[in-house]
């Protein structure tokens, strides 16, 4: 089956109307959930409200493959859905990580395979500067919140540091790192907590408590210190998120339409230049780096560009120009 074939016959299944939300992951092409997309969100929501007016509650499913992105973007990306829909859910065939899981949070209920995977939300932030390369100050050096988390549990744990000695590990970092990025690094910590909190909030079909709002939130956020680490459909359940397992036609054809745009895509295939040249001097290259689709409608994120051959340093190299990607509307 096609695309658009899976996606209707999803939609029959799921008694809904169903977006598609794929954001790639092959570099050098790799895509991100980003802000950009929600103008581009609110064209196929006034599509499906079109077409659903006037027979009453409207359920929308998001099928989505992610690798994360920008932390506000799925706050703004869910109450915009919402303000559209009766009942959200999200459906998840394989790989839903960190913006993605919070775009889950606030779903009313998460439809996952076998293979579907949440993960922690571990915000990365930059360092102005890399102290490992001063010959190259415009390098900047990724702060990952869990790491800095982990720099202290190593000094308490392993090291056996001394609460009140705890000043001169801090000292430590900071004459390492900027001030001002660890504080920065803080602030996301504190944003990616609220964002989940206000997400959880969000659901119609299980109000959670308090205490199971926290729990989550410290678990994607905090306890699991492997930000790849994949959380399966029955950890998920376990921590209290209101999770639905595919099993038979709806998981195959949930997969079958991921493998649809894996294969487009080629998700998680390593790019090769020498593949498009081949024995030519100069190629030209299109890739799509992420889909937004509907029955209908459709959007692609593209990239492209040019490569060739040359010589540097009485080398063969390979020189690839890509011009500024842009989102198109294909239809």
């Amino acid at each position: 089956m096609d695309k658009q074939n899976l996606i209707k016959k999803i939609e029959e299944a799921r008694n809904s109307r169903l977006i598609a939300y794929i954001t790639g992951d092959r570099q050098p092409f790799a895509t991100r959930i980003a802000e950009d997309v929600v103008p581009i969100f609110n064209r196929h929501l006034e599509g499906i409200k079109i077409k659903a007016q006037p027979k009453g509650s409207l359920k929308i499913s998001l099928f989505i493959y992610t690798r994360g992105g920008d932390m506000v973007a799925p706050l703004r990306i869910v109450k915009l859905i919402r303000s559209y829909c009766d009942e959200f859910e999200v459906l998840i065939p394989y790989k839903c990580h960190s913006a993605g899981t919070l775009i889950a949070l606030g779903a009313d209920k998460i439809v996952m395979g076998r293979l579907g995977e949440l993960s922690p939300v571990d915000p990365t932030t930059m360092h102005p500067y890399n102290p490992q390369n001063p010959l190259n100050p415009q390098q900047r050096l990724e702060i990952s919140v869990e790491d800095l988390n982990s720099y202290f549990l190593l000094a308490r744990e392993m090291a056996k540091v001394k609460e009140e000695e705890m000043d001169k590990v801090f000292e430590n970092l900071v004459n390492k790192i900027h001030p001002l990025s660890l504080g920065n690094a803080y602030r996301a910590l504190r944003m990616g907590k609220m964002i989940a909190e206000k997400l959880l909030e969000m659901p119609k079909t299980k109000k959670l408590s308090k205490e199971e709002v926290k729990k989550i939130v410290d678990e994607i956020t905090s306890r699991i210190c492997i930000h790849g680490y994949p959380i399966t459909r029955d950890e998920a359940e376990g921590l209290g998120l209101p999770i639905e397992k595919a099993e038979g036609e709806l998981e195959k054809d949930l997969w079958n339409l991921y493998e649809v745009y894996g294969k487009e895509m080629k998700l998680g295939i390593p790019f090769h230049p020498l593949e498009v040249l081949g024995d030519k001097e100069i190629a030209e290259v299109k890739y799509t780096g992420a889909y937004i689709e509907t029955d209908g409608l459709l959007d692609q994120f593209i990239f492209k560009g040019k490569i060739q051959k040359t010589i540097r340093d009485n080398k063969p190299a390979i020189d690839m120009n890509i011009e500024p990607p842009r989102w198109n509307q294909i239809k």
